[in-house]
């Protein structure tokens, strides 16, 4: 797996640990002495799609730039409960103060993951797995990143990449040729996806010669005939409440692509945890 650039992720450390620290970590401080060191693990407490080690030894490091994060496991791995994920070395209070913000950025980022890959095992190679623009805000970047360690593909990253004629734009121009029409009056070379929510709007997308159709919300039965329809001459997409249960049989329709919201916006975070040993005896008094 590429690793993410550290630029995506460098600010949103910072400003997680201001908002977890603040002025101090007042217990830690209390309890350990200066000086002290030890080592940790992380550890798996469930199967899991590991995604975000990187930006979790970030953390740490600007924490204390003298903490090491030997990774156990790459990006992208599955783990059972039990596994070590990676070997954290440093100074113990700085492990315990970088240790909730590390861990929420690898919980988070290895949910998006799992549940990644539970919806391309479920596709079964039969359609491509995508995400979409329903991030946290601040994260796409993570988040986006976090699919592809499951086994999915991104869609659009935003606004500027790709075009996406929703209904709204076309309620506004008066229908999917005019919509189509106005975006190629332009001179915009990105290619051109329609969301068509009728068989009338797939043929009106196709009469415009469209790159992608995303069949929003229609019938079985509709998304069949409009394959049918299509006939292999522009990419056909499916969206809209794709689960788990309902992806095996919307896989056999014959879309290229099953765009999933919930793969970014309703992912629970992993069980992993931190488990600590001190390189040191524990002062006495």
């Amino acid at each position: 797996m590429t690793p993410l650039d550290p630029e995506a992720y460098r600010d949103l450390v910072r400003r997680a640990l201001a908002e977890d620290v603040g002025s101090g970590d007042i217990t830690t401080t209390a309890i350990v002495p200066a000086g002290l060191r030890a080592r940790a693990l992380l550890l798996a407490r469930a199967d899991a799609v590991i995604a975000g080690l990187d930006v979790a030894a970030a953390v740490f490091a600007a924490v204390d730039s003298g903490v090491r994060v030997v990774k156990l496991m790459d990006d992208g791995s599955r783990c059972r409960p039990g596994d070590s994920l990676a070997r954290v070395e440093g100074q113990a209070s700085s492990i315990l103060t970088a240790e909730r913000t590390a861990l929420n950025v690898l919980q988070h980022l290895s949910g998006i993951a799992t549940l990644t890959r539970r919806f391309v095992d479920a596709a079964a190679g039969r359609c491509t797995i995508l995400d979409t623009r329903k991030t946290t805000p601040g994260l796409r970047a993570l988040q986006k990143y976090a699919v592809r360690c499951g086994g999915g593909v991104n869609h659009r990253l935003g606004l500027h990449d790709a075009v996406l004629i929703k209904d709204n734009h076309i309620r506004i121009a008066g229908g999917v040729g005019e919509a189509v029409r106005r975006v190629r009056a332009r001179g915009i070379t990105q290619a051109v996806e329609v969301e068509a929510q009728s068989l009338a709007d797939v043929d009106a997308a196709m009469a415009a010669n469209v790159d992608t159709i995303m069949l929003d919300n229609l019938s079985e039965a509709e998304m069949r005939s409009a394959v049918e329809r299509i006939a292999g001459r522009a990419r056909v997409e499916i969206s809209g409440g794709v689960t788990l249960e309902t992806l095996p049989a919307l896989a056999t329709i014959g879309a290229d692509v099953v765009s999933v919201g919930a793969l970014t916006h309703s992912a629970a975070a992993i069980d992993i945890s931190l488990e600590m040993e001190l390189d040191d005896e524990r002062p006495s008094g």
